[in-house]
């Protein structure tokens, strides 16, 4: 016997890990949008001038859900490969592009820290594929089921890189929507 486990005991193991990876990586990605809501759900956000290649406001959750649902499936491969020479870099990394990740929408929806944002989404496109590449020599599929993100936060540097180029007054959209709204309060 060469195995310590079968196969169908490695993908018990998998399914387990991924029954807890997904609604974690799931729920942490929503809790980061309740924070600091986008779209539609943000006066701040329907003020500002978008570019052409702005997706519908429906898109961006669907794709998000998606994408955490990859994302931990992901971690789920890389947590069962035991023993595998660089897993514990591999999930530390992962655990830090996610810090980064769930940092932005607060930086840009909440915050409006435009410059800030900027940095941490190209930052997170690194470090995404950085994870991506350390998933990769661990698990091929696990790094495989990153591109997509890769390629989703790679778009949204663009997109975002664009919004901040039409609205170089965004600060100041930002007050003036948080003056509207508590007016409107008010009344």
């Amino acid at each position: 016997m060469n195995a310590l486990a079968s196969k169908a005991q490695l993908r018990r193991g998998f399914w387990r890990r991924a029954l807890v990876t997904v609604p974690i990586v799931v729920l942490l990605g929503f809790g980061s949008a309740m924070v600091a809501p986008a779209g539609d759900q943000n006066p701040w956000f329907t003020a500002l001038a978008k570019p052409a290649i702005q997706p519908p406001n429906i898109a961006f959750p669907v794709v998000w859900t998606i994408l955490y649902v990859l994302m931990g499936l992901a971690l789920a491969l890389v947590l069962s490969a035991r023993g595998a020479r660089g897993r514990a870099a591999a999930v530390v990394l992962f655990v830090v592009q996610l810090a980064v990740n769930l940092a932005w929408s607060p930086i840009f929806f909440r915050f409006h820290l435009l410059d800030l944002a900027l940095i941490v989404i190209v930052a997170l496109a690194v470090l995404v594929a950085v994870t991506m590449v350390a998933f990769w020599r661990v698990r091929t599929l696990a790094g495989l089921m990153l591109l997509p993100y890769l390629a989703w936060v790679c778009f949204a540097s663009v997109l975002f890189s664009q919004v901040r180029d039409l609205n170089p007054d965004a600060e100041k959209i930002a007050s003036a929507a948080s003056n509207a709204h508590i007016h409107l309060e008010t009344l």
